[in-house]
C-alpha cells in the first residue's frame, strides 16, 4: 500500500465529519495512512451528486478450511472428524476476529464519510444449534451468535448517523458439524452445528437526498457448488440493486460479490450481471463490486483457464463501464486487499492489490465524473489490534 501523503487535506464538508467521528475512536489505535484523493470534498452543491461506498465486511475466517481438511480422505467417519475439527477451528477464528469490535470501526468509517449509498458484501449471520450428524448440510440451526447487519446498524445509530437497509439479498446458507475430539468418547468437546448465512446489503443514509424508487435482486446461475458427506450444496452468489432518484436524475445502484474460488465462474457471473440488471436503459448505472478480479493480475489459478483479470476486463471492455477510481489522481493506487485471515497485521504493507471497485456509466454510456474519493479502512485498528476487515473500502463522490 502506498504511504504517500494525500494530495489534498479534504478538511471541509465530509472531511470534517470524518475527523469528528475519528475522535470517537481514538482508543482504537492507529495504523497505516489516510488515503484521500481529490479536490474539496463538497464541491459545488447539486442534487446530481451521490457518494457511494463499496465495503466487504469480512465474514470472519476462511470458509474453505473445513472442505480443504477433507481432501484425500475416503472413510466417512474420518471425513466427518476432519471436517468438524476444521469447522471448529474456523468458528474459533470467527470469535477471534471479533466482529462486534470491528463493527465499531466500520460504523465510524461509514459515519465519517457519510456516503448516500453503501454496498456491503459478506454481511454474515452466524448461527449454531445441536450437533446433527444425521442431517449433514441441512441449514436449520437457529441460535444467533453474530448478526453482522444488526450490529453495524446499531453502532451507526449509536454514533448518531443512522442508515437503513433498503435491500438485503440472501446468498449462501450453509451448515455443518463442529467439534473437538471423537463422537461417542469422553474426548468429545463443544459439539454443535455451525451455520453461516451470507448476505449482500445496500444501505441508504437516513436524511440523504437520494430517494428510493424500487429495489430488486437475483441469483447468478453460474456458481461453485460444494459437497458435504455426499450431499451437494449450492454456494450461491448474486446481486441486489436499488433504483433511486437524484433530483431529476435516475440511477440504478447495483451491489454484487463475485466468485473468489474460480475466475471462470466469476467471469460467467459478470456476463449475467451485464446482460441483466446492469443493462437497464434510460438511467445511469453504478456498480459496487467485490469482483475478486485484479486488473493487473493476468495469472491463472491451478486448473482454471481464465486469468484473474478477465472479469475486470469484461466489465470495462465489452460492458463499457468505467472504473471510476481511475479518474482520480494517480497518486494513490487504490489497493484494497491483502490482510491476513486474522486481520491483526501490524501494518498495511500486504494490502497490495485491487479487487473492490466502483464502476459506472451514464445513460448515454459515458463515464460519470468522479469528484473525489478515498480508500477507507486503513487508518484505525481496534484496541486488540484488529483491522475493520480483510479488505479496504472504496468511497467515491460521483456527479451524474
Amino acid at each position: 500500500m502506498s504511504t504517500d501523503p494525500p494530495r489534498h487535506a479534504w478538511l471541509s464538508g465530509t472531511g470534517r465529519r470524518l475527523l469528528a467521528v475519528a475522535t470517537l475512536v481514538l482508543g482504537l489505535g492507529v495504523g497505516g495512512t489516510i488515503a484521500f484523493v481529490g479536490a474539496d470534498a463538497r464541491g459545488p452543491a447539486g442534487a446530481t451528486e451521490v457518494t457511494v461506498l463499496t465495503r466487504n465486511l469480512y465474514l470472519g475466517g476462511n470458509i474453505s478450511r473445513p472442505l480443504n481438511a477433507t481432501r484425500g480422505i475416503n472413510d466417512p467417519d474420518a471425513v466427518l472428524a476432519a471436517f468438524a475439527h476444521a469447522n471448529d477451528a474456523l468458528r474459533t477464528i470467527v470469535d477471534q476476529t471479533d466482529f462486534p469490535s470491528r463493527s465499531k470501526l466500520l460504523a465510524a468509517e461509514i459515519a465519517g464519510g457519510a456516503p448516500d449509498l453503501v454496498g456491503l458484501q459478506e454481511v454474515a449471520l452466524w448461527r449454531s444449534g445441536p450437533l446433527e450428524t444425521d442431517q449433514m448440510g441441512v441449514a436449520n440451526a437457529a441460535t444467533v451468535d453474530y448478526d453482522y447487519l444488526a450490529l453495524l446498524l446499531t453502532d451507526l445509530n449509536r454514533l448518531g448517523h443512522p442508515y437503513e437497509a433498503i435491500q438485503v439479498r440472501q446468498e449462501s446458507d450453509v451448515e455443518g458439524p463442529a467439534f473437538q475430539g471423537t463422537p461417542g468418547t469422553a474426548s468429545l468437546k463443544a459439539p454443535r452445528d455451525v451455520r453461516l448465512t451470507l448476505r449482500d446489503v445496500i444501505l441508504r443514509r437516513s436524511g440523504s437526498p437520494v430517494r428510493v424508487e424500487g429495489v430488486g435482486g437475483g441469483t447468478y446461475r453460474a456458481r461453485q457448488d460444494i459437497s458435504l458427506a455426499g450431499r451437494r450444496i449450492a454456494f450461491l452468489r448474486g446481486y441486489g440493486f436499488a433504483d433511486v432518484h437524484l433530483g431529476d436524475q435516475r440511477l440504478r445502484f447495483i451491489n454484487t460479490h463475485l466468485e473468489s474460488q474460480s475466475s471462470l465462474t466469476a467471469l460467467d457471473q459478470a456476463h449475467e450481471l451485464l446482460a441483466g440488471p446492469a443493462a437497464i436503459a434510460g438511467r445511469a448505472v453504478v456498480i459496487a463490486c467485490d469482483c475478486n478480479s485484479d486488473p493487473l493480475d493476468h495469472t491463472r489459478k491451478a486448473g482454471d483457464p481464465t486469468p484473474h483479470s478477465a472479469t475486470y476486463d469484461l466489465i470495462t471492455g465489452q460492458g463499457r463501464f468505467t472504473d471510476q477510481w481511475l479518474l482520480l489522481s494517480a497518486s494513490n493506487p487504490g489497493h484494497t486487499a491483502g490482510f491476513s485471515e486474522q486481520v491483526n497485521d501490524s501494518d498495511t504493507r500486504k494490502v497490495d492489490h485491487r479487487v473492490d471497485m466502483v464502476f459506472a456509466k451514464a445513460a448515454d454510456g459515458s463515464a460519470l465524473t468522479t469528484a473525489d474519493g478515498r480508500v477507507t479502512g486503513l487508518e484505525h485498528r481496534s484496541p486488540e489490534g484488529l483491522w475493520a476487515s480483510d479488505h479496504a473500502g472504496v468511497q467515491l463522490r460521483l456527479r451524474t
